[in-house]
């Protein structure tokens, strides 16, 4: 590296980080150099996100004899991330909830302008050559037409690009990106894809992932970790990081893992008829009919802003069917609480990572899907701590049970939301997008917990940007475009990649 280089050169030796009382980083030595762009792998828990964090300078090391941290910017050296931190951009799931958790519904562009200032929110109004420079990068991501919308308007995938956008625009040194292809569609993947591969920067990024699908082709350098330490460091090998992000053990879902299909529909859980949906004065949904009865298994699939989150939370309850349209659900006649319904209904999604408070442990959240709550109003009974146990046990969890959910990385929390959506054993599953920053070992454990349920008669209704990886078990589909139906029906087959 010359001494006038103006990208980030970062050196970690034998660092060590603790989390909660436990040591999640052990002995951790990599050097990260301009030019390099580096896959980051491991099971969950592994450690991913807190060695970003830590390279970010968001959590510090355990003290140490010797600085364990080591920064060089052209001339500057720095053993810890003050003078620099600015120059890094970081981007993961925590950034993304934190403006849910807020409520810093700023529209898209100011969002993307805070990254001019990197600030988390508008210190001033932008002039006109900053909203040119803002609209360029929003160009560049391939989302220049949200720029007036708010920021809480947007699927979960859109407000993903546009953090990327924001990360993009503060013109960072380093590039730090955490599951950031999490939620997005296909074009919105191969767009940002893409933008990694470009040879002619010498911008260093770190991208996080659990998928060999999502590694970029410009990637130069894998850097995998096991339990927190390094298991490899070094050039890029894709067979070998294959063998890591499948889990050690071949494809995430199995072919052969098929749902039978029902010759006759049960009873009918939740139907909707032709029901509109707006959100803040926007139309998300129009004219979509739907049925869903007892052991069936529907995919949901669309473009990010196709109104799919939508669908499925005016399924559970959380948003109101528009004037002209009908919602249906079973047992839930005039007088009767719509929690009552919501009771039967285990829901999994990524705004529940950021509505539950982090301070809340793993037992708390798990007993509040009893409920259908957010926390708990009440403390829990015998019976709600029993049912807990055992849906911990079910899903590998009863040695996180007194940890905080803060302490927890995204991929334990999301098997922590499977846990509480099991809790009340429920008639109808509601799945997000449910595997998304899930190791493929895990996704496998999951998707034979789902079919463990639905053999019992459990409606399953999922959304998917990755239609294949639920086509051997789905039994109906739905297509949504701009929040209408183009398909709604039995199961089509799955287009396979390249064919």
């Amino acid at each position: 590296m010359s001494s006038a280089d103006p990208y980030l050169e970062v050196r970690l030796a034998h660092a060590n980080l603790r989390r909660g009382g436990r040591e999640v980083l052990k002995r951790v030595s990599w050097t990260l150099r301009p030019g390099q762009r580096w896959v980051l792998a491991g099971a969950n828990g592994a450690g991913k996100t807190q060695l970003l964090k830590l390279v970010a300078g968001v959590v510090w090391p355990a003290p140490a004899a010797r600085p364990v941290r080591c920064y060089r910017l052209g001339r500057q050296h720095a053993s810890a991330p003050f003078a620099i931190k600015d120059e890094i951009a970081y981007l993961g799931a925590e950034r993304q909830d934190k403006y849910e958790r807020y409520g810093w519904d700023m529209t898209a562009q100011r969002i993307v302008g805070t990254g001019l200032y990197r600030t988390d929110i508008p210190l001033d109004v932008l002039s006109a050559a900053e909203r040119r420079g803002v609209r360029a990068v929003l160009s560049a991501c391939g989302c220049v037409q949200l720029a007036r919308r708010q920021f809480l308007s947007l699927s979960y995938g859109e407000r993903r690009v546009i953090l990327l956008a924001r990360a993009l625009a503060s013109r960072p040194r380093l590039l730090l990106l955490d599951e950031v292809l999490n939620g997005l569609d296909e074009r919105n993947r191969s767009r940002i894809l893409r933008w990694l591969a470009r040879p002619t920067r010498r911008l260093p990024w770190v991208l996080a992932t659990h998928r060999l699908e999502d590694v970029p082709t410009g990637a130069t350098h894998a850097l995998i970790l096991n339990c927190g330490r390094v298991a490899y460091s070094g050039p890029l090998h894709r067979a070998p990081l294959s063998h890591w992000l499948a889990g050690r053990g071949g494809h995430a879902l199995e072919a052969s893992a098929r749902h039978p299909r029902a010759r006759r529909p049960g009873r009918r859980l939740v139907r909707l008829r032709n029901a509109g949906v707006y959100l803040e004065q926007r139309r998300v949904l129009a004219g979509v009919s739907l049925t869903v009865h007892a052991g069936d298994w529907w995919v949901v699939h669309g473009r990010n802003g196709s109104g799919k989150t939508t669908l499925l939370r005016t399924l559970y309850g959380d948003h109101g069917v528009a004037a002209g349209g009908v919602i249906e659900r079973a047992g839930l006649a005039p007088g009767v609480s719509l929690e009552s319904f919501k009771r039967r209904v285990g829901l999994v999604a990524p705004h529940l990572q950021a509505d539950h408070p982090r301070r809340l442990t793993v037992a708390e959240v798990v007993q509040s899907g009893r409920h259908a709550s957010i926390g708990l109003n009440d403390a829990p009974t015998a019976a709600d701590r029993a049912a807990a146990r055992r849906a911990l046990a079910s899903f590998g969890l009863t040695r996180f049970a007194t940890r905080t959910l803060g302490e927890l990385s995204y991929g334990q929390s999301r098997r922590v939301l499977f846990a509480r959506a099991w809790v009340r054993e429920p008639h109808l599953l509601l799945l997000d997008e449910p595997f998304a920053g899930v190791d493929a070992a895990t996704r496998r454990v999951l998707l034979r917990r789902v079919r463990a349920l639905a053999a019992r008669a459990t409606a399953v209704v999922v959304t998917a940007h990755r239609r294949e990886d639920w086509a051997a078990c789905a039994t109906h589909e739905l297509e949504l475009a701009a929040g209408r139906a183009l398909y709604c029906g039995p199961a089509r087959q799955a287009r396979v990649p390249g064919h």
